[in-house]
């Protein structure tokens, strides 16, 4: 079943790895990163330590909202602090309801301690309407007749 599949066959797929910004780095340039790279969220790590997430909705909320400028405002004034992690053999049915309950878009994925990779609400959709998608087509071929006995 596709939701019990581990998170680790998603990241197989979509592909391991994790786009960083320090700290001590200004929001403009951790908007500069995300726009170039297509994403929206960036892990913040102090060297290989996770200390925080940096999301399009931290910018909206944090600085759009409150005035502040994205060229002198600091990541480390701004990140969400308390980041909600899995290891890469949680299932994916686990990563959704952990998304969903306390309302995230991107899920840090830790192994050995490091940041291996980030999964989004979207990587997940994408897995489970392509997991669906191929169960249909076998059980099409299986009703046609087409499928090997």
């Amino acid at each position: 079943m596709e939701l019990g599949d581990p998170v680790r066959a998603v990241l197989d797929h979509k592909g391991w790895g994790a786009l960083s910004i320090g700290p001590e780095q200004t929001v403009y340039q951790a908007i500069e990163k995300m726009a170039a790279h297509g994403v929206g969220a960036l892990v913040v790590a102090d060297g290989d330590t996770l200390v925080g997430i940096f999301s399009e909705r931290d910018y909206a909320r944090k600085v759009m909202l409150e005035g502040r400028t994205s060229h002198h405002t600091l990541i480390r004034d701004i990140m969400s602090r308390n980041v909600i992690t899995v290891e890469p053999e949680a299932t994916v049915d686990y990563c959704m309801h952990v998304m969903t309950e306390h309302h995230i878009r991107h899920l840090p994925v830790i192994s050995d301690s490091r940041i291996a990779a980030v999964v989004s609400v979207g990587d997940l959709v994408k897995w489970i309407i392509s997991r669906q998608s191929e169960t249909i087509e076998h059980l099409q071929h299986y009703i046609s007749g087409g499928y090997p006995r």
